[in-house]
């Protein structure tokens, strides 16, 4: 059999027990890779388990000993990938016909500005059917056509989890935990995902897919990571930890590949120099889970025969290691440049998510402070190269990342063209949740004064994802700063931290059962499910067809407070069909280590195509409809998809998608929200049509006057969804406006003609 890459040939009569010199040394792996470095020298007694000897590895093993194994996890590793890949494109003329450099939102949004957001593993498909061949079935695009759908995010298909041997290992985050460049065989294969985006293009739409720049599952790059095969622990955050150290390491069970540190560790680690310690936040804090965003793996037996620990950096679950975006080899960079390329190249998408891409730069800080670890400029030029290259191949990018308003606007200023809206979010929700726009109004403004345009977020109902409430913005950065809030002013803390307990108050237990607590990022709920709370829902049984217009007029308000504004709109099909959560006794194993969000991630079928089946192929329930499917509400005229329709036919109609935002007013009613906007489109003064977007918060009708600078005086305004007179502006620049529970308006401003006279 031959040599593993890198081993040394020793005396066969060398046993472990031997003796040695102190001050005999011997060249180690990374060495032999590169010759030309300076020799680094090793005490000899500091190689756990000795030498080892010349074709001694066991062709079932799977350890860096059996060549077999080593070129099997070659064989599936994304970096291996990513080289060929890179190769075809090289040198190719397409590679220089498009403008990169800059970020242009307006652009990303006009090929595609309204987005169904799936979910593969809760879209239940017909028999024998899979996720990608039911997102291409040419019925769903009519569907979405009608409706106003422009654009899918398919959600992350690759191959995720994790290899642990010879046999790979699930998901740990809904397969953000990317293992491999292949299309995972439970989703479909490649072939149908091209055959997808060939039907999305006869419907006007784009697909839009997934990279995560930030981390990788415990694939075969990992694993030939730990195993020291060539540049491969380059591609991530890990540091070998020398065997007299490992007295500071903790046990790794038998079952496991690696735990979790505690801060007494890290800080041990830290104050010897191997790892740069704690960091700003603990993303998916939970006590005797994740304490720190460090673990550290077993003992792990390398291609050249030295067993070693390795300690690895990951800002999310133990089975996502950090890439490390500025190791000398440049082989994270690789390998994530590799799968944008094969997504936009191979398969044919138009633009591709960043998942948690605020977190590629992290920096050792002053003395006993944390490392720096967000807002880092390293991140900065990170996001700048990958959107740069996406560009280039006539791509755009959104990024999905929870950071202060100036890290988003600093970070979206040469990298990503649209970033998901963070910002607002919870501040809608929270106005939904207490009938007041209050705190909605301050993160609106807070966003437009430090420069972060509506026009270049994604603004989103419903996703896999909690609802997100840790308020960056006023918790960290700004969370000693004073802002005015109910008649008082409150720090950035303080705030964040009302907001939160008031959110909690509203949506769990035991106000409402059936949403849960996610860790300290969120609440894990569904959009129907949130409206359900603050209608006065307790239980899920407590919800009947009575209940449904008023849930539905809700929701409808929500997708109107996002479609109505600049920049792309989102929603899922839990949206579209009204889903609540699954009763958490139908997911206990699923939410047992404490990710509750699984509650909110029920099976639901778009097209009624399997009325009767109870689960989707990846095993989730069906989650409890309050909308029906979409060819059925398509026939009715007061269904949630209908109305939506119609939402957003305004919407296109009038361009508010590329509008620019230029004020956010005081209202007269704490539950109104008024967003006044500049359209692109002139009048017939040759002037920007000035637009309003008025909201009511609350399940009661409301009596309030309009009132903002902005507004012209004398214009006549006028509802744009009957083309009806609903007053003028007088010369206080403000108008009385009535609207109904749950009522959204969407009003046009009509100058008036100079008067002759005047002139």
């Amino acid at each position: 059999m031959d040599e593993p890459v890198g081993a040394r040939e020793t005396s066969a009569d060398t046993t472990e027990n031997e003796s040695v010199e102190p001050e005999a040394t011997e060249i180690t792996y990374d060495e032999q890779l590169y010759p030309a470095r300076p020799r680094r020298l090793r005490p000899r007694a500091n190689l756990r388990s000795g030498s080892i000897r010349r074709n001694a590895a066991d062709p079932r093993a799977a350890n860096g000993l059996n060549p077999a194994y080593v070129q099997w996890l070659v064989r599936q590793s994304m970096l291996k990938d990513a080289d060929v890949l890179s190769r075809q494109l090289s040198g190719s003329p397409s590679m220089w016909r498009n403008p990169y450099a800059r970020p242009d939102a307006r652009r990303a949004v006009s090929v595609s500005d309204v987005w169904f957001t799936a979910y593969p593993i809760s879209l239940i498909t017909r028999p024998d059917q899979s996720f990608l061949a039911a997102l291409a079935d040419p019925e769903l695009w009519k569907v979405f056509q009608r409706i106003g759908i422009t654009g899918v995010h398919t959600g992350p298909v690759k191959r995720a989890g994790g290899i642990r041997g010879w046999q790979e290992t699930p998901s740990v985050d809904g397969h953000f935990d990317r293992i491999g460049t292949q299309i995972d065989p439970v989703f479909g294969d490649e072939q149908t995902f091209q055959r997808m985006t060939d039907v999305a293009e006869e419907h006007g739409g784009s697909l839009i897919d997934d990279i995560v720049p930030g981390h990788t599952g415990k694939g075969a790059d990992f694993r030939l990571a730990e195993m020291a095969y060539k540049d491969y622990p380059g591609i991530y955050h890990m540091v070998e930890i020398p065997p007299d150290e490992w007295h500071l390491l903790p046990e790794v069970p038998e079952h496991r590949d690696s735990v979790n540190l505690d801060s007494a560790t890290e800080a041990a680690l830290a104050e010897r120099g191997y790892i740069i310690g704690e960091l700003q936040r603990v993303i998916f804090y939970a006590p005797g889970v994740k304490e720190t965003n460090w673990s550290v793996t077993a003992p792990v037996v390398g291609v050249d025969g030295v067993t070693r620990r390795w300690v690895y950096l990951h800002y999310f679950k133990e089975g996502q290691p950090s890439v490390n975006w500025l190791d000398p080899t440049f082989s994270g960079m690789r390998l994530v440049i590799g799968d944008a390329l094969h997504s936009l190249g191979d398969l044919g998408t138009s633009a591709l998510r960043l998942d948690a891409n605020g977190f590629l730069g992290v920096e050792k800080s002053a003395e006993g402070l944390p490392a720096w670890s967000e807002g880092h400029p390293l991140s900065h030029a990170a996001n700048h190269v990958i959107a740069g290259m996406v560009r280039k191949v006539g791509g755009f990018t959104f990024q999905e990342l929870n950071l202060t308003i100036e890290d988003i606007r600093d970070t979206g200023a040469v990298g990503a063209d649209l970033s998901y809206d963070f910002i607002n979010r919870p501040a809608y929700h929270h106005a939904l949740a207490t009938g007041d726009t209050e705190f909605l109004r301050l993160t609106l403004r807070t966003s437009l004064e430090l420069g972060v345009e509506p026009v270049s977020l994604v603004h989103g109902l419903q996703n896999h994802d909690e609802l997100t409430y840790e308020l960056v913005h006023w918790a960290t950065l700004h969370k000693d700063d004073l802002y005015p809030f109910r008649y008082q002013e409150l720090t950035g803390g303080e705030l964040a931290e009302l907001i939160r307990s008031e959110l909690v108050q509203a949506l769990t237990e035991p106000a409402a059962d059936f949403n849960l607590v996610f860790t300290t990022n969120g609440i894990a709920c569904t959009t129907a499910s949130l409206i359900a709370a603050t209608q006065g829902h307790a239980t899920l049984d407590s919800i009947t067809e009575e209940d449904v217009p008023s849930i539905r007029d809700a929701h409808l308000l929500l997708a109107a407070f996002n479609a109505w504004q600049p920049g792309v709109f989102a929603l899922s099909g839990w949206d579209l069909l009204g889903a609540l959560t699954l009763p958490r006794t139908e997911v206990a194993d699923l939410i047992a280590d404490g990710d509750t969000r699984w509650v909110e991630r029920g099976a639901h079928d778009l097209l009624g195509i399997a009325p009767e089946t109870e689960r989707s192929a990846s095993g989730m329930p069906r989650a409890r409809s309050l909308y029906g499917t979409l060819p059925e509400q398509l026939k009715r005229r007061d269904s949630f998809a209908s109305r939506l329709r119609g939402l957003l036919r305004i919407r296109s109609r009038y361009g508010i998608a590329t509008a620019r935002q230029i004020d956010v007013p005081d209202v007269a009613h704490p539950g109104m929200l008024v967003l006044v906007h500049q359209l692109e489109t002139l009048d017939d003064h040759g002037l920007p049509i000035v637009q309003l977007t008025v909201l009511n918060m609350t399940g009661d009708a409301v009596d309030g006057t309009v009132r903002s600078d902005a507004l012209p005086l004398g214009a006549t305004v006028v509802d744009a969804s009957n083309e009806r007179e609903v007053s003028v502006v007088d010369n206080l620049s403000s108008f009385p406006l009535r609207i109904g529970p749950y009522g959204a308006r969407f009003l046009l401003l009509r100058r008036p003609e100079p008067d002759p006279a005047a002139g």
